[in-house]
């Protein structure tokens, strides 16, 4: 049992790593081949963080154990809303960005439902997967071209907080290949370690994936958010955390299931994405409420996020 634990947080460490060498090596890579600060934010950053949740999902849709595979995905994009946000606004009021209401919150409940009606009938398959894709790169497309037009893009790019390149082109190719590795390990021991404790606690790797494994791939998240709110730079926490949940599902799920196809049991439909979208949607009140979601909003969403923890594992 300890053994078992001791690997499953050696295999986070390794993800959490191996996803920042991964962000920090192709940045510096892509800064360094002239594409713009602005895209490498939008596609390289936003792909290197969310490696880990990617990989996660792959290794356990490849290994057979499908509800560790979209679980990881549904509860970290619960975690992200009720727990990472909760928690950020009872530490200090957030201000929500009125692109956050205008685009991010419209397509993190447009790919939800997507999500919801596409797995009606048990499977995330490969159709469904490049539709994610598509949607995607549609949407990266966008927001670029948009972000491009902003008088104020010196702030936009001030907020993507790219990693600058090393002062050695090899040293971010080695940054890349360390990321990969760890990324590789990262998944194999975070999934396998995931399997033996559900097993051994006697549970379904449903209710691990939701806890523990979502939770897990949710730290930086947290990490991130609860800093920022400690040093006050909160006004980008929602659309970053909203855009998070945009892809985990348009990515992760998309990516994973064009190479494997993804089974879904009934539970994970009708329970676990059902609470997902009610979240989902409960925070757009709060984020139209004076634009802000205050403390006792974060209050309410840390109490949402204990009550469904413990319908889970109850």
């Amino acid at each position: 049992m300890i053994y078992t634990i001791l690997v499953l947080l050696a295999g986070l460490v390794l993800l959490i790593l191996g996803g920042d060498f991964l962000v920090r090596g192709a940045s510096g890579i892509a800064l360094r081949a002239k594409i713009t600060p602005l895209v490498v934010g939008l596609t390289v950053v936003a792909f290197g963080t969310s490696a880990p949740e990617l990989l996660v999902s792959l290794k356990a849709a490849l290994a057979g154990t499908p509800d560790i595979a979209i679980g990881n995905v549904v509860g970290s994009n619960i975690c992200n809303l009720a727990l990472v946000l909760g928690l950020t606004a009872v530490i200090r009021p957030i201000g929500v960005n009125k692109d956050s209401l205008k685009f991010d919150w419209p397509m993190t409940m447009g790919a939800s439902l997507l999500l919801y009606f596409l797995v009606l009938d048990g499977w995330v398959n490969t159709l469904d997967g490049t539709l994610f894709v598509a949607i995607l790169i549609l949407f990266t497309f966008f927001i670029i071209r948009k972000s491009r037009k902003e008088t104020k893009a010196t702030e936009a790019l001030e907020d993507l907080d790219i990693p600058a390149p090393s002062g050695n082109p090899v040293k971010d190719y080695l940054f890349v290949l360390l990321g990969g590795v760890g990324l590789y390990f990262g998944a194999e021991w975070f999934v396998g370690s995931s399997v033996t404790l559900a097993a051994f606690l006697g549970v379904s790797e449903r209710v691990i994936s939701i806890t523990v494994v979502a939770l897990g791939t949710s730290l930086p998240e947290l990490f991130t958010s609860v800093i920022a709110s400690i040093k006050k730079e909160t006004d980008m926490a929602v659309g970053n955390l909203v855009g998070s949940n945009i892809f985990n599902i348009l990515s992760i799920l998309g990516i994973t299931s064009i190479v494997t196809q993804i089974e879904v049991n009934e539970l994970m439909r009708d329970v676990d994405m059902v609470w997902m979208l009610a979240i989902t949607a409960l925070i757009l009140p709060m984020m139209l409420t004076r634009r802000t979601v205050s403390r006792l909003e974060g209050g309410v969403l840390l109490t949402v996020y204990v009550v469904y923890t413990y319908s889970v594992v109850s």
